[in-house]
């Protein structure tokens, strides 16, 4: 399984609880989509996931932005993700970003309110926050491998399916 967070906007630890962190400690790889706020932030996600790949958000700090990147390709069951926190032209800029890159899909955050859209010509997948949700409901995504792709769901730390999608590869 492939585990999707955002924004967690801590200053000392990674704030999951419930499916969330369930998730996290059962994937085979945890993307988070940058915003962790303070460097311990990430360091606690370490100790949770086994696998994590992550991008620094609009918030993190400078220890946080010598760690990680601003954008990243990762390739999970044979789909290519461009993972970012967010792009100053909106979905427009997203799409051209994976296209340059080769990717398959996007994987943002900076919203804070989850999405799956897959009208752009590149699918585009908000995992939401699932710690400040800042009006709409807290949540993350959780992908499978199925033929030809991925099946993907996005939930609530409580545990309730509220979407569900697929990624083709």
């Amino acid at each position: 399984m492939l585990t999707v967070v955002s924004d967690t906007h801590s200053t000392d630890g990674h704030r999951l609880r419930g499916r969330t962190l369930a998730a996290v400690r059962e994937a085979e790889l945890v993307i988070h989509a940058g915003d962790f706020y303070r460097e311990p932030v990430l360091d606690a996600f370490y100790q949770e996931a086994e696998h994590l790949r992550a991008v620094y958000g609009n918030n993190a700090d400078s220890a946080l932005r010598e760690r990680l990147p601003e954008t990243r390709i990762v390739e999970h069951a044979g789909v290519r993700f461009l993972v970012t926190h967010r792009h100053r032209s909106g979905d427009t800029g997203l799409v051209m970003l994976a296209r340059e890159r080769g990717a398959d899909a996007v994987i943002c955050g900076h919203t804070h309110a989850p999405r799956f859209d897959d009208e752009p010509p590149v699918p585009i997948l908000n995992p939401g926050s699932h710690a400040q949700p800042r009006g709409t409901r807290p949540a993350h995504a959780e992908l499978e491998s199925a033929a030809g792709g991925l099946d993907g769901r996005l939930v609530t730390p409580d545990g309730e399916v509220f979407r569900e999608f697929r990624i083709e590869a």
